[in-house]
């Protein structure tokens, strides 16, 4: 286990989706000093063509920036909750195309969040679990055919989105990072990409697990984060501009101390940390222009609150 820890900064490609062009981010991204990119998902994303990808994987590098992850941006991985006949086909497809195209990028970690369990179908929740558990199991090993590093699934804020509870989370974690560890030389590791904004609150509004203790949980298993503001109620999504700042809970400095003063718990000594935000309003000329600025604030907050050099 590491004694040192490094955190760096990245940005999830969300933002400019139909909106602006990803060289206009990698620019942008050089400008600021930010070298990482996680690549979103997006509807046409596994019908393109591997020479897109080729050709976006250049486009980065001659800004200095690195495709270090590709990640679900909506729900599309989640076929294994669903009993509806070509769900889970859907899911295993996507997912081993994710695999290929963040091989061809150069990714270290590939994955999503698990999809949801359909809130009228809560009792196939546990069903859905054990298919989804071992359908990761499968996928650990075509990322390790593919040259991905490591298959990274996102705790979620629900019931319905597991995994979300401390226990579901730490269950998660043993189960798939002992089969890697039995099958070091057939699979990639398992992990989690952690959002620093995810807690879990019930029905009565009421703060069950808050996000420090969730991320808590996933200290033995994580591989990224994902940073980004939210309100009491884990509802909102923004960025860290001095305004969102002021109205936002997430303590940046305190997710940073945590990380640092556990990294010997931590499997990795590198951990990158993608701002994840959806910008303002799309597709609109009053909105559109504002992501420039609320990128780069963002970015420099995290410069100074997040980096550790």
């Amino acid at each position: 286990m590491p004694t040192k820890l490094t955190l760096q900064l990245g940005v999830k490609t969300d933002p400019v989706e139909y909106r602006f062009s990803y060289e206009w981010l990698f620019r942008l991204m050089a400008e600021e000093g930010v070298q990482h990119a996680q690549l979103g998902s997006f509807f046409e994303m596994t019908l393109l063509p591997d020479e897109f990808f080729i050709q976006l994987k250049q486009q980065a590098q001659q800004y200095g920036v690195h495709i270090s992850g590709v990640f679900t941006t909506h729900r599309e991985l989640g076929g294994f909750f669903r009993s509806e006949t070509g769900w889970e086909n859907v899911t295993r497809r996507t997912f081993r195309r994710f695999l290929e195209i963040g091989a061809l990028v150069g990714a270290e970690t590939v994955g999503g969040n698990a999809g949801a369990v359909l809130r009228d179908r809560m009792h196939e929740k546990s069903e859905g679990i054990k298919r989804y558990v071992l359908f990761l199991k499968e996928m650990l090993s075509y990322a390790y055919h593919c040259g991905v590093p490591c298959v990274a699934i996102e705790p979620m804020s629900c019931l319905a989105e597991p995994p979300t509870l401390p226990d579901e989370i730490q269950a998660w974690g043993e189960e798939l990072t002992a089969y890697h560890r039995t099958n070091p030389e057939h699979t990639a590791a398992f992990g989690y990409c952690v959002d620093v904004a995810h807690g879990y609150v019930n029905q009565d509004e009421r703060v069950v697990w808050d996000h420090m203790q969730l991320l808590q949980a996933t200290l033995p298993y994580i591989r990224a984060l994902h940073l980004k503001n939210t309100d009491h109620l884990y509802e909102a999504t923004f960025g860290f501009t001095e305004e969102e700042r002021e109205r936002g809970i997430i303590q940046i400095p305190a997710v940073r101390d945590l990380l640092l003063s556990n990294a010997a718990s931590l499997p990795t000594d590198t951990l990158v940390g993608y701002l994840e935000i959806g910008g303002p309003k799309l597709g609109r000329d009053y909105s559109d222009h504002k992501l420039d600025r609320q990128l780069r604030e963002s970015f420099r907050y995290l410069k100074g609150a997040w980096e550790t050099g």
